[in-house]
């Protein structure tokens, strides 16, 4: 990087030490689009594939316009290493399959959003893999049901819908004691939220959301931060600490500290493992519309932020809400942590349940004008849903309870209009849910 300083307006723009393409010195990062690579000889050739020296093999595996990327969300979030894959699920897919296999756990929050509980109650469960869901009200929650199988802890900072910031440093702390890492969703929350500065070893984003901000690309992330030790309980962590019969008998944990310098088994195993075996690559096409995003989101989040804060002001006094979910305004010890661990905001999501029930929500939801009613969260503009009809569809009453979604719930994302036009909008979509009129359609 030209200037070393830790500011995430300075490492958007400037991070990953890009200046320019060596080629043709254009300021903007290029899109390779290119699926392979020259090598210099058999020798460059070999020393590739066997990873004796780090180079560009198949875009599969990675890119240039992909590498800019990759260290800028390094840097963002304060890690040494990061792989960029096709979405924010493929993100949360690689981050458990990089550490568990069949027979193995990994203890999750109940708190999440609703796509990451059907991959991991459902998909992952076929693989073998046990998710145990803990409720992180109390972090202890988490230690009871550590047993030898335990791989890792899994969480999200800003868990949508249910808005409860996440334990951090709590779960682990209790997470070091096994030698259990800690994964965090970051999605909700990035440049307000650095959770590897808690203690979280690897940290995951959707980039399609508040990094992208644009809604125009799907990407997703995997940063590892080089702080957590794979190789202090070999019998913990074995896929990290046994032979890798697909490298002729690497050890992960002790290889890539020798080869690299620095300790990012997690990355380098997830991106030469899984990007290469199951292929879900980050189109550098993608990874060109993320940057362009990436370059303004320190702005944005705080404009998000600022403009939700406002909106939740508003949502409190008015007759027709019954309820207002947001980081802030859950009980003393959950309020708590959204002022320790989130600075310069606390969040963009807004949660609220009306007085009239399911039906006034639809209409809500229906009498907007400006808002979009789109699933995705983190674009620019303003967005509603209603997510047990949608997002969250597919759970049943107990998982829907345990995430937070009752009937009544309206997910509101507030986006960075100026806030008169964003309250007014609420406003008068409030005043007509009461009536139970929908508005014409065009």
């Amino acid at each position: 990087m030209s200037t070393k300083r830790n500011n995430p307006e300075t490492i958007a723009i400037h991070g990953g030490d890009y200046k320019s393409d060596p080629a043709t010195n254009a300021v903007a990062v290029p899109i390779y689009r290119t699926t392979s690579y020259q090598f210099n000889n058999t020798e460059h050739a070999a020393n590739l594939f066997a990873l004796k020296e780090f180079g560009n093999i198949y875009t599969r595996i990675m890119n240039p316009t992909n590498d800019v990327l990759e260290k800028r969300v390094a840097a963002l979030e304060g890690g040494l290493s990061c792989v960029t894959v096709s979405s924010g699920q493929t993100a949360s897919s690689f981050a458990i399959l990089n550490v568990a296999q069949a027979g193995d756990n990994i203890v999750s929050s109940t708190d999440l959003y609703g796509g990451t509980v059907s991959l991991f109650t459902h998909t992952l469960s076929k693989l073998g893999i046990e998710i145990r869901y803990a409720d992180p009200s109390d972090p202890k929650n988490f230690e009871k049901m550590v047993d030898d199988k335990t791989r890792a802890f899994y969480g999200e900072t800003l868990p949508n819908p249910y808005l409860r910031v996440f334990p951090i440093k709590e779960v682990s702390d209790i997470g070091r004691k096994y030698n259990i890492p800690l994964i965090m969703d970051n999605t909700a929350s990035p440049v307000i939220c650095k959770p590897i500065e808690h203690g979280a070893a690897i940290v995951i984003h959707s980039l399609t959301k508040y990094i992208g901000g644009h809604g125009t690309a799907v990407a997703g992330s995997i940063v590892d931060s080089g702080n957590f030790d794979w190789t202090a309980d070999p019998k913990r962590q074995p896929l990290f600490n046994e032979p890798d019969a697909s490298y002729g008998g690497v050890i992960w944990g002790k290889a890539v500290p020798e080869l690299t310098g620095a300790n990012v088994p997690f990355a380098v195993r997830a991106r030469v493992c899984l990007l290469r075996d199951l292929g879900s690559a980050l189109a550098p096409d993608n990874a060109f519309a993320i940057i362009q995003g990436l370059e303004t989101i320190a702005l944005r989040m705080k404009q998000h932020c600022e403009n939700a804060e406002k909106v939740v002001n508003f949502l409190k006094k008015h007759k027709e809400v019954t309820k207002v979910i947001y980081s802030t305004e859950h009980n003393k010890p959950i309020a708590d942590r959204a002022k320790k661990y989130l600075k310069g905001g606390y969040g963009p999501m807004v949660g609220i349940e009306l007085k009239g029930g399911i039906e006034a929500g639809k209409t809500f939801i229906e009498s907007l004008k400006m808002f979009y009613h789109v699933a995705n969260i983190g674009d620019v503009r303003s967005l509603a849903i209603h997510p047990a009809s949608t997002t969250h569809s597919q759970l049943n009453e107990k998982e829907l309870a345990a995430s937070g979604v009752t009937q009544s719930y309206v997910r509101l994302c507030i986006g960075i209009e100026h806030v008169d036009d964003i309250i007014e909008d609420l406003n008068q979509a409030l005043n007509k849910s009461s009536k139970g009129k929908l508005r014409a359609v065009s």
